[in-house]
């Protein structure tokens, strides 16, 4: 399933779950349960916003962006942490009125399982988005998956907590609860912030990548050809390598220009969604310029 149709879906199961746990927290008066319906907010605001990058990452490349748009999805994982860390400081504030004046729950049973089957529809999905972002390397798919897991694991803990409310008579452990889940998200929003940040300062390729593109020049190998100077880095979904190829100079430019584009059809073959790019270079002559060389 492609990353657009994904995120349509999460949109329409993001307003399903805000009206379950809404209700939930309604029934119940519970804060906890109110503060897993804010981050059903927050899960539509980023799965919105992941659609419109997703669809501006799919553009193609142009006179102003030759490289293509691919690091928008950067801005959908890095907004999605902003939104996260934003929703768990409204739930430490909602969570410290309770603690100064704490309310019974009622009406318990309804509200829990309104809020599990709002959780098993988000896990559903969050499973079947994360599968996803692996196959087409989307971080913007891998950052709403995992906010949609963090609010399964968060619904869950909150369940569990209070079903031990009306055993024991701990009002506290309401909004108890709430905080723990606001620390729990703000956990998760920073992380997804900190994603998005090292993807729009270039990052090398994943080392699952790196090795692919290693056997594939190891197939060239030659003791006349040799190459160096490779590097990479990743914008979305696309992934680039440069490097220098050596060869005899006594080789003909039309023999060499051979060469290269079977290396650069056999790297993008290993690597979908690859560009790579290769300088010709005599044997013995070295290139060198101040970019850092990936580790071997």
């Amino acid at each position: 399933m492609q990353a657009k149709t994904l995120l349509k879906l999460s949109v329409a199961v993001a307003v399903a779950t805000i009206a379950m746990k809404s209700g939930a927290g309604w029934l119940t008066g519970s804060v906890s349960l109110i503060s897993d319906a804010m981050e059903s907010f927050v899960n539509l605001a980023a799965a919105l916003f992941a659609l419109l990058m997703v669809t501006i990452a799919a553009r193609p490349a142009d006179e102003g962006h030759p490289f293509g748009h691919g690091k928008a999805e950067y801005f959908s994982s890095g907004f999605e942490g902003l939104l996260i860390v934003g929703a768990a400081l409204g739930i430490v504030w909602a969570a410290a009125q309770r603690f100064a004046h704490p309310q019974p729950i009622d009406q318990l049973g309804w509200g829990l399982a309104l809020s599990a089957a709002s959780s098993l529809l988000n896990g559903v999905l969050a499973w079947r988005m994360l599968a996803a972002s692996r196959e087409q390397r989307s971080i913007a798919l891998e950052a709403d998956a995992r906010h949609l897991f963090t609010d399964v694991y968060t619904s869950a803990g909150v369940v569990a907590g209070l079903l031990l409310v009306p055993l024991t008579g701990w009002l506290w452990l309401d909004p108890l609860l709430a905080a723990c889940v606001a620390l729990n998200i703000l956990r998760e929003g920073l992380r997804l912030a900190r994603r998005s940040v090292d993807g729009l300062m270039d990052t090398a390729v994943e080392p699952s990548v790196r090795q692919q593109i290693d056997t594939t020049l190891a197939q060239f190998a030659h003791p006349t050809i040799r190459f160096d100077h490779l590097v990479t880095r990743r914008a979305g979904q696309r992934r680039f390598v440069d490097l220098h190829m050596h060869m005899p100079a006594g080789w003909t430019l039309g023999r060499a220009a051979a060469l290269r584009t079977d290396v650069e059809q056999a790297l993008m073959s290993a690597v979908p969604g690859l560009r790579a790019s290769i300088q010709l270079l005599p044997s013995d002559v070295e290139a060198h310029n101040n970019d850092v060389e990936d580790p071997p």
